[in-house]
Parts: structure tokens; sequence; C-alpha cells
């Protein structure tokens, strides 16, 4: 018989509410007044209304110089030229594959757009295109980088380079996109064992690290060997610190993923949800990540 964990109902602290750096943004929701100044232009996220800019969706005012802007707090991805993402493959078309990357429409990697099994450079000829099956069917998962924005929205992929590609045996975690903090790399060999992806489209790859990577094969062969146990229990780990941060609404980079981890150490895998944990874990977390900037 299975055991029930089972918790008394504990109050919720009041948490202030947070200003920023020189109170530049703040919270809106949809019909608050952000200013009566009519000398402000209307930007997205906002209309007009008995002379006053108001906000249409929720979200965090933005100003740039006249421009009053609202960011909403949720949204589908917009791509950007040059974001990192993770997707999975929706359908093969001629010479192009669809792909699902959290975005309003399915995002498109064409075959001249990837490299070939083996690094091949050259043109892609018929047999390539009767061959685009064996490279990537229908719910592959891979990574790949923003190549073009189309005037629709719609986003056009590449995995030009070795190290996107398809992606081999790991977890997929999916947040919303205005988790994710951009940086320099989204590419993470994490120090506890694992490795991380943490797509711009919200979609966080976690799997075990490489011994060594090879990159003549143009990630393109999948290793299905039998993951260790403990390689699963860091990648469970990493996951479910994950979910408590983004609970907890705490950016997504390596810093915070990794001093989430080892703050959740103490506790057992499946406690790091209980609500009381992941508050104490993140709490330790967003107080280490303030040293670190003091």
């Amino acid at each position: 018989m299975a055991a029930i964990s089972m918790r008394l109902p504990v109050a919720r602290k009041a948490v202030a509410p947070s200003s920023s750096r020189g109170g530049e943004k703040r919270l809106v929701a949809p019909g608050d007044t952000i200013t009566t100044d009519t000398g402000y232009m209307r930007g997205h996220g906002t209309y007009v209304e008995e002379e006053k800019l108001v906000a249409s969706v929720a979200g965090a005012v933005e100003r740039v110089n006249k421009l009053v802007c609202v960011s909403a707090l949720k949204s589908r991805y917009n791509g950007e030229v040059g974001d990192i993402v993770v997707g999975r493959i929706t359908e093969v078309q001629q010479k192009r594959w669809k792909v699902e990357t959290n975005s309003r429409l399915d995002s498109v990697l064409l075959l001249s757009s990837m490299n070939l099994p083996g690094g091949e450079l050259r043109r892609r000829s018929a047999e390539d295109e009767l061959a685009m099956r064996d490279y990537l069917q229908e719910g592959d998962l891979i990574s790949a980088e923003v190549q073009s924005v189309f005037s629709d929205g719609a986003i056009s992929l590449h995995t030009r380079s070795l190290k996107y590609g398809k992606l081999g045996q790991g977890v997929l975690v999916q947040v919303s996109p205005s988790f994710v903090k951009r940086q320099k790399t989204h590419f993470h060999d994490l120090p506890c064992g694992a490795s991380v992806i943490l797509g711009n489209n919200g979609f966080i790859w976690i799997y075990p690290t490489p011994e060594q990577k090879d990159e003549e094969t143009g990630s393109f062969t999948t290793n299905l060997e039998p993951v260790p146990l403990s390689d699963r229990e860091v990648i469970s780990r990493l996951r479910n610190c994950i979910v408590a941060l983004v609970n907890q609404k705490l950016m997504l980079f390596d810093t915070s993923i990794l001093y989430c981890y080892e703050a959740s150490l103490p506790h057992q895998i499946k406690d790091i949800l209980k609500p009381e944990v992941m508050e104490e874990i993140v709490m330790e977390t967003r107080q280490r990540l303030l040293d670190l900037e003091a």
C-alpha cells in the first residue's frame, strides 16, 4: 500500500512588494492607469482612454525615453535572431521540418539549414530529401538557433553548428520564456554531473554530461545506453529545483539553478516540491545570489 504524505495548512507570509532600482519598472494589471501625462507615446501593451495611458495586459512597465510599453508576464515566445531554442519536430514536409518552439506559429527548419551526419558541407540532393525522416522524425527533440524571424512572427531555425542537433536521453521542462535569463551561452555543464540547455523559448533540457563530445557525427547519433541511477537522481533533483525556482518567481540561469541544487541536498528529491521546502530552498538561493551581487 502506497504511503500518503499529509501536511497541516500553513499561513502564508506576507511578501512586501519589491521595488526596482530607480522605480523604473512596476507591475500593472489590465485597466490600470500608467500615466496621465499626454507627452508619452503609446507602445505595445497599452492604449489611450480619456487622455490617460492604460495597460492592456498584465506585466512590467518599460519606458524608453517617451515610449511606454508593458512587457507581458506570461506570453508565447517571440523569437529574436541568435536565440537558442529547444524544440520538438511536429511534421516532416518537403525540404523542411516543422518545429514546436512555444511560439504562436510553428517554426521551420530547412534541410539546407542543417549539418548532415558527418558534418558534410555540400548541396542537398534528392537522396537527402528522401532520407529526411532518417535524420529527424516526428517527436524528436532538437536544439537550434534562430536564424531569422518572418514578418508574421514565424521563426526559421538552423543547426549548422555541431553543438546543435538532435537531443538524446534527458528530461524536458517547460516554463514561461520570461523566466529564462538571456546570457552569452545557454549550454551549461554543471559541476553536479549534469548539463542543461536553457532555451530562450522556455524549453529546458536536462541531460547527463557526456564523457567525451563526439563532434564528427554532427549531433545525429543518440546514445541509448542505460543512464546510471546516480545520474538519474541528479537530473530529477535539477528538474524539481527548476520547478521550485519558477514557482517562487526566480529567474533561471546557471548560477541560480546550481545554488538551488546545493540548497536542496539536505532534502529528498520528492520533498523539494512540497510548498514549505520549496520556499525554504529558494529563499536560501535568493540570499546567496544577493550576497554574490554585493
